[in-house]
Formats: C-alpha cells, sequence, structure tokens
C-alpha cells in the first residue's frame, strides 16, 4: 500500500482552520483596500516611481493563514521588499539590462505566461457551471468518513516480509486480534522481518481510496494489503471523532467540486484548442503519436500544463 497524499487541491480544501484563516485574509484585504482612496493609493516614491496598495495587495493575495494582525505586518514587509524591487530594475533600466537578449527573453516567456493563464481562468470561470445544493448533498452523503463520520487516527503502518504462505497465516492470525495490543504481540512473535511507522492523520491527509476502508475500522482493527515480497498492513491505533455538519462542509465542498469542474473544462478545452489549431513539429521535434505524448514519463500534458496555470 503506497501512502499517497490527497491532491494539493483536496487536501487543502478541508482543512477548516486554514479556510477561517484565508476567509480573516480575504476581509482584511477587502477592508483595507475600501479604506484606501483608490485601488491605486500611492504607498511609497522611489526616485520618481510610485508604488501601489494594488501593488502590495497583488502579493499579498499569493498569501494565505494570516490573521488580520499578520496582514497588517506582512503589508509593511511587502512595501520594503517592492522598494528594494524598485531600485534594482531601476539600475537594470538605467543599464539597458532589458536589451540583454537572455533577459529579452525571459520577458517575453513571463508575458506568455501570465497571459494564457489570465485567459484560461477568465475563460474556465465561463465555462464552468455553479454546483447545485444537491451536489453538494450527494458529495457530503457519499463521503462520510470526510464529514459525518470524520475523525483524526493515529495509525502504525507495519511492512512484513514474508512468502505467499507466511502472508496468509500472518494475516489469519491479524484479523482474529481484538485490539492493538493482541496485534503487535503477533506480529513480534511471527518470527517474520517487519518494519513500522506511526503517523497522526485526519481523514483528508490519507490516500482518499483508503478514507472509506480506514474509517469504517474500530480502534485495533487494520487493512491489509498483499505486496510483492510481503504484507502492508495499517493499523487503527486510536482515533478522535472531528465532524463535520453539511452547513460546515459546504463552502469546502463547492470550492472542490468547483476546482474539479475547472480541471475537466480545461482539459477538455486544451483539447478543442488543439483540435482546431495548426500545430507543425520540425526536426527532431515531428509529432509523436498524441496518446504517446501525453503519457510519456516525466513529461507534462498540455491539459496538465493548463491545469496548473490555474493551480489545479
Amino acid at each position: 500500500m503506497t501512502h499517497r497524499r490527497l491532491p494539493s487541491t483536496l487536501s487543502r480544501l478541508f482543512f477548516i482552520s486554514l479556510t477561517a484563516s484565508i476567509a480573516l485574509f480575504i476581509t482584511a484585504c477587502n477592508n483595507k483596500k475600501e479604506s484606501s482612496e483608490s485601488a491605486t493609493q500611492a504607498a511609497a516614491k522611489v526616485n520618481d516611481s510610485e508604488l501601489t496598495v494594488h501593488e502590495i495587495n497583488r502579493v499579498l493575495e499569493r498569501r494565505a493563514n494570516m490573521s488580520p494582525t499578520e496582514v497588517e505586518s506582512a503589508t509593511k514587509q511587502v512595501l520594503e521588499a517592492l522598494i528594494d524591487q524598485e531600485l534594482a530594475v531601476q539600475k537594470a533600466e538605467e543599464s539597458k539590462l532589458d536589451r540583454d537578449p537572455k533577459v529579452a527573453q525571459l520577458l517575453a516567456a513571463t508575458r506568455k505566461a501570465v497571459l494564457a493563464r489570465q485567459y484560461l481562468e477568465k475563460a474556465a470561470n465561463a465555462g464552468i457551471s455553479p454546483n447545485l445544493p444537491t451536489d453538494i448533498q450527494k458529495y457530503f452523503d457519499e463521503n462520510p468518513g470526510l464529514f459525518s463520520n470524520r475523525r483524526t487516527y493515529l495509525l502504525q503502518e507495519f511492512s512484513i516480509e514474508a512468502d505467499e504462505t507466511q502472508v496468509r497465516d500472518i494475516q489469519s492470525k491479524l484479523s482474529a486480534t481484538s485490539n492493538t495490543k493482541e496485534f503487535v504481540e503477533v506480529v513480534r512473535n511471527s518470527g517474520l522481518k517487519v518494519s513500522a511507522n506511526q503517523v497522526t492523520q485526519p481523514a483528508e491527509s490519507l490516500p482518499l481510496n483508503l478514507v472509506g476502508r480506514i474509517s469504517a475500522l474500530k480502534d485495533g482493527q487494520a487493512i491489509y494489503e498483499p505486496v510483492e515480497g510481503g504484507l502492508k498492513a495499517v493499523l487503527v491505533v486510536a482515533s478522535k471523532p472531528e465532524p463535520l455538519t453539511l452547513e460546515q462542509a459546504k463552502p469546502l465542498i463547492d470550492r472542490f467540486l468547483t476546482d474539479t469542474k475547472r480541471t475537466e473544462w480545461l482539459k477538455n478545452h486544451v483539447k478543442e484548442l488543439r483540435k482546431d489549431a495548426k500545430v507543425q513539429y520540425f526536426g527532431k521535434f515531428q509529432a509523436p503519436p498524441p496518446e504517446a505524448a501525453a503519457s510519456s514519463p516525466g513529461k507534462a500534458s498540455p491539459q496538465a500544463i493548463a491545469a496548473s496555470a490555474l493551480g489545479g
């Protein structure tokens, strides 16, 4: 069994504390903007160039998990960093660095990335439909381990080296145990080579395909997976109920479903863009079959790149 974490979007989605912090942060930023005379109010002047509140807020938008007090402190830090940046930019322009071929290429690449990101974001926002209350309710009902039966788990993972006969024997003995102490004793007395790892994780940090299986276990029970050369067992040593109500989960599920729709929409949209375009490859870049290009190890497909452009 491989311990994969949930994709970043889903893992981030279900952390209530993080969501609350982001909400506080957005509120603080909105209040700051409303209290300013305009979105481009000058915050500082560096020689003949102005730095604006809008520039500061743009940097702050990329940060998260800050309280209103932390936002105030971060605002001053960002301004000082922008002043340092502006001084360096002015010196770079004085020395004509922007005309250097390598720098010009970097600037052009940045321009392309920004334009592509903004186009895809705007197109996706217009292309996806809002989630219906029934969609949110359905996802909530189908995933009790993440919501109504959500728990934080103390887990022990055992990697047991054994042949097929030994695997059947020890799994049978382990399945017959009724508590953690008995389970550990069977492992210790097996005479097999065993390595163990212990972690504490909330349900949303577990591999998504294991959430339902583990949430169905009581403390002292385990799930098993035969692997090459042995057996892996994940034991629920202890757990703490921390359920979420539908009202608490609604904004989180809504965001997750929206992100999922956006990723799928982008995947299909980029396919359409490629279908309608004339793309030619030359020399060693002559096109391999699209399926091979998309599945080549270490290479991101256009759809993956599009999703990445929106943080998916």
